[in-house]
Parts: structure tokens; C-alpha cells; sequence
């Protein structure tokens, strides 16, 4: 998948914690029904993280953590291991009842670059993963389709779905969106609105695993455990689309 070592148990572990995390909050969404919205999407926030975070400090003790939900610390910049994870990636669709454009995100970067990592869709029962990676997704041959935010219209994907001629497929989360070009279900997930090293690295590793391309919007590569976790691109696509793509973006 790419230059970075993982042990096989890496692989292994990032799916397994990804589905127990969305096992969790999927139950916690049946339990919790009577719960404001908001106190739901904190709650499962919360838990999640713990789990995640417990799990991981007992079965990698020596290896750093980024979280969007835990306690940032330089700590992890010292460490050559570090995992990243998003504990429920897409809170206001997890709160939203019926919604399933939601995720769970679990990745490991060795020396910054991505070596394991799993996405868990908790509400479809799928986990996506690095090993074994999925299947390089096939063409529909009907027209393309770049995802989008549900929210808001990024210039982004309005810039690639011209420049293809493609129609815009709304979704929540960021690991929603990855997942479903990795499936097949869309052929571009173009972004430039904002986000951190949590939001991308467990969706850039599966779709690497799964043989799309993965970049920043500029082409350069996705890189980890930086000291200001901001990484505000990405662009995941099918490889022919890539140059296409980059086109449209390049003078971003």
C-alpha cells in the first residue's frame, strides 16, 4: 500500500478496533433514543474516544496517539508510530436518526507516512480496511459522480464535477465520502474546505490499499504526526480521473 512498515497485526487491529468503536456507537443510538441530539453525538464522541484510546495504549503502549477527541500533547512527534483516529467521523449525521453517512476512523502512520488503517460505515455494517485491502472499485459506466458536502457546496468538487461533466452526490462524513469511491458508489472525493489529520488518514490509507489515487489538491502526498495536525485537502479518485482532477485544481 505504501513505503511504511506495518506488521500484520496492525492491519488487523486497526479493523478490529474500528468495528468494535462502531459496534459502540450504534448501540449507544438504539439505547439512546430519547437523547437530545446533542447530547448523543457528545456522548458518543466520548465513549468512543475512551474505547479507542484504552485499547489502543494497552495493545501498542509505546506508540503515539492523535485523536480528535483526546488531549493533544508533542509527546507524539518523538514517537515513529503514531495512530490517528477519528472516534465518530460525521457527528451531525450520527445524530440525525436513519442517516448511515457516517464513520469510524482508524489508521497508523510509521515516520508520517500511512502503513495501516481501517473505516468502519457502523450504520451500513461495513468496515473497509488495509488489509485485506478492497478490490479496486469498477467502472459503473453510467455518468461520474463527485461526492460533496450535504451543508455546503465546496468549490472543490464543483471545480472537478464541471471539468468531468459529473453530477455531485451529497454525504456527510469525510470517511462516508472516501468509502464511496472505494466502493464504487462515487468516482471523485475532491476537498478543500477545511480539515485535520484525523478526518483523512484512515480513508486516504483503505483507499490506497484499494489502488485510487490519494493526494492533496496540489498532487503532493497526504503526510502525518506533523506538529500542527491542519491538513485542509484531499483528493481521492479513480487513477484515470486523476490528471483530470488535478487540472481543475490547480490553480486553487
Amino acid at each position: 500500500m505504501t513505503d511504511a512498515a506495518a506488521a500484520p497485526d496492525d492491519h488487523r487491529l486497526a479493523a478490529a478496533l474500528a468495528d468494535e468503536a462502531g459496534r459502540l456507537l450504534v448501540a449507544l443510538r438504539v439505547e439512546g433514543t430519547d437523547l437530545h441530539p446533542t447530547l448523543l453525538k457528545d456522548e458518543g464522541d466520548r465513549r468512543a474516544h475512551r474505547f479507542l484510546a484504552d485499547r489502543l495504549h494497552a495493545a501498542r503502549p509505546d506508540d503515539g496517539l492523535l485523536s480528535e477527541e483526546g488531549i493533544d500533547t508533542a509527546r507524539r512527534l518523538g514517537r515513529e508510530r503514531v495512530w490517528v483516529v477519528d472516534p465518530l467521523d460525521g457527528t451531525r449525521e450520527y445524530g440525525e436518526a436513519g442517516r448511515t453517512d457516517w464513520a469510524v476512523h482508524v489508521a497508523l502512520a510509521v515516520d508520517g507516512v500511512l502503513a495501516a488503517g481501517a473505516v468502519a460505515l457502523p450504520a451500513r455494517g461495513i468496515v473497509l480496511a488495509t488489509e485485506p485491502p478492497p478490490p479496486p472499485p469498477a467502472s459503473s459506466g453510467a455518468r461520474l459522480r463527485v461526492v460533496t458536502s450535504r451543508s455546503r457546496m465546496p468549490q472543490a468538487a464543483t471545480r472537478v464535477a464541471d471539468a468531468l461533466d459529473a453530477e455531485l452526490l451529497p454525504l456527510g462524513s469525510a470517511g462516508a465520502k472516501a468509502m464511496a469511491v472505494v466502493l464504487g458508489e462515487a468516482d471523485v472525493y475532491a476537498h478543500a474546505g477545511g480539515m485535520y489529520e484525523w478526518d483523512s488518514a484512515a480513508p486516504a490509507a483503505v483507499a490506497l490499499a484499494a489502488g485510487l489515487h490519494v493526494s492533496r489538491i496540489d498532487g503532493s502526498p497526504m503526510r502525518y504526526n506533523r506538529p500542527d495536525p491542519w491538513l485542509p485537502d484531499l483528493l481521492v479518485c479513480r487513477p484515470e480521473l486523476a490528471d483530470v482532477c488535478l487540472a481543475a485544481l490547480e490553480r486553487w
